[in-house]
């Protein structure tokens, strides 16, 4: 056996020159289609990922307000169950990481508020009036908070 032959380099032939021609042509239109479908997609995505942000901040601010309402109003329970929700979201929130609507200054500074849940959740299911006071001193620490 002689080892010395050399392998033949291989040479296109017509067919596959035809499928190499035939399947770029038909890749080329493919991807002027999806690349600006892909880039619009992504815009979308962050628009909404902005628009989730920005609602999740709402509902925190919306419990806390619905809380300061129901005291005013004397429901202690449903103004109990906001301000629990109220605590609740904020803490979501700020365990989201990098992809909160939080700074983390922001998120290091609700530790404060974090701090009054007790106390205050304790006052409204005892129907204590001064959780009135609590809840309206929440709300000026939260706006400090949300407004650095």
């Amino acid at each position: 056996m002689n080892t010395d032959t050399q392998p033949k380099p291989v040479t296109s032939t017509p067919l596959m020159r035809r499928i190499i021609f035939s399947t770029v042509l038909h890749l080329g239109p493919f991807l002027l289609g999806f690349v600006p479908m892909w880039l619009k997609a992504c815009q979308y995505a962050w628009r909404l990922s902005e628009a989730e942000r920005q609602l999740n901040m709402e509902r925190i601010y919306n419990a806390l307000i619905s809380a300061i309402i129901d005291v005013q109003q004397s429901h202690y329970e449903l103004a109990r169950q906001s301000a629990s929700d109220f605590f609740t979201f904020l803490r979501v929130e700020a365990d989201m990481g990098d992809d909160a609507a939080l700074s983390p200054a922001q998120i290091e500074d609700a530790q404060v508020l974090f701090a009054q849940r007790d106390e205050i959740i304790t006052l409204l299911a005892q129907s204590n009036p001064e959780a009135g006071g609590r809840l309206a001193d929440l709300y000026e620490l939260y706006r400090e908070i949300m407004n650095r």
